[in-house]
């Protein structure tokens, strides 16, 4: 049987790798973040000491069930709870890589109820390593395909739809939309000046794109703005 001081020393650990992913996914304002990560690291460290050591016949000290079997259930079932931070907007799909970061994290607080330390602690680099740092060597390598697109237009009914399927006839892709401002132009109109985050094809004309924009009813100045 697995000492008390063990026992302590895995929860805690598993605590803390669940905090420092979370950590980073509540730093990013993911949809989950510091508490769930430390939820789900110390759930599955838990239901794998339970798997462990949890049905020991104390006379024989023989195990008397297959420690996988629970273990296997917080694998699948994880995927629910994952499903639940995925979000999909048109053809655009957000927060697969937090579902991911959950499902990991289950696998080191499986990992580490089993007292797999280095395994462990090395998938926790490496998680940590990936959504600190991959992000922003995504955006260096792949930067002429992602760009955020600002537009000032006259506010009317039907405005975003038609922007939409302007980018969609380009076969333009869009990540996300806000509107930056709202203002009155003296005349009794609105300008909407909105920030719209998109993919653009590798083979795009972005000439004639800006001129096809152009011929949007409304539409006051476009222009691409640079991310830091």
């Amino acid at each position: 049987m697995i000492s008390n001081r063990e026992v302590i020393l895995r929860i805690i650990l598993s605590t803390i790798i669940g905090g420092l992913i979370g950590m980073e996914r509540e730093a990013n304002n993911r949809p989950a973040g510091l508490r769930t990560h430390v939820l789900v690291s110390i759930g599955s460290t838990l239901i794998m000491l339970i798997s462990m050591y949890g049905f020991y016949d104390l006379e024989s000290g023989m195990r008397t069930g297959d420690p996988a079997r629970l273990a296997a259930q917080v694998v699948s079932g994880i995927g629910f709870l994952g499903a639940g931070t995925i979000i999909r907007t048109g053809s655009h799909i957000k927060g697969l890589t937090t579902a991911a970061s959950l499902w990991v994290c289950a696998g080191i607080g499986l990992a580490i109820g089993n007292g797999y330390y280095l395994g462990g602690l090395l998938t926790t680099a490496i998680v940590l390593l990936t959504l600190a740092r991959l992000s922003s060597f995504e955006k260096k390598v792949f930067k002429t395909k992602y760009r955020t697109l600002e537009i000032a237009a006259i506010d009317r009914t039907g405005l975003i739809g038609e922007i939409g399927i302007l980018l969609g006839r380009y076969d333009i892709d869009i990540i996300d939309i806000s509107i930056l401002s709202t203002a009155d132009n003296g005349s009794g109109e609105t300008i909407l000046t909105s920030c719209i985050k998109i993919k653009l094809p590798i083979d795009i004309n972005l000439d004639v794109f800006f001129q096809e924009i152009y011929k949007i009813n409304g539409i006051l100045e476009t222009m691409f703005i640079e991310e830091n």
